[in-house]
């Protein structure tokens, strides 16, 4: 707990996005970034019942194509986004829950290709707004508690 009251979370963690089928995801806890964003690929727009829908895929784990995982989601928005680079590009956006630390809340999501990036997922500020302070000096606070070790012995980015 930080002297806020606010829990304390470092600046990667792994995560679970439930309602996606992702049990973990390494994600960067980035406060320079506003939205949070979710390596997806192969995304199709399509109309069911008068509702949008995204269907994508996701690599939830880094430099390997296993465990794959095809989602179709309720679109909620497209929001112009711009990268740390200034590239801006049209995304998609939904709503999902996400999982750390045995709390679970709902947050905005952008699908972007981020096959090249260090980390799958980046879990920007608004995401975390309210609930926890962050702390760039501490890493993977949430694995003792998630039943999984942190791998060690192998750099971890």
């Amino acid at each position: 707990m930080s002297r806020t009251g606010k829990a304390v979370i470092g600046w990667r963690e792994w995560v679970s996005l439930p309602s996606l089928g992702v049990e973990r995801v390494k994600a960067k806890i980035d406060t320079g970034a506003r939205s949070s964003a979710l390596h997806a690929f192969n995304l199709d727009v399509f109309e069911r019942r008068k509702v949008q829908y995204v269907r994508f895929v996701v690599h939830p784990h880094q430099r390997t194509a296993r465990d794959e995982r095809e989602v179709e989601h309720e679109l909620k928005d497209w929001r112009w986004i711009r990268s740390s680079t200034g590239h801006r590009t049209l995304r998609p956006v939904i709503v999902t829950e996400l999982a750390w630390m045995g709390e679970r809340w709902p947050i905005e999501l952008t699908l972007v290709g981020r096959d090249s990036m260090g980390f799958r997922m980046l879990l920007g500020r608004s995401a975390l707004r309210g609930r926890y302070v962050v702390d760039p000096g501490r890493s993977y606070l949430g694995a003792k508690h998630d039943g999984h070790p942190v791998r060690r012995g192998r750099k971890q980015s």
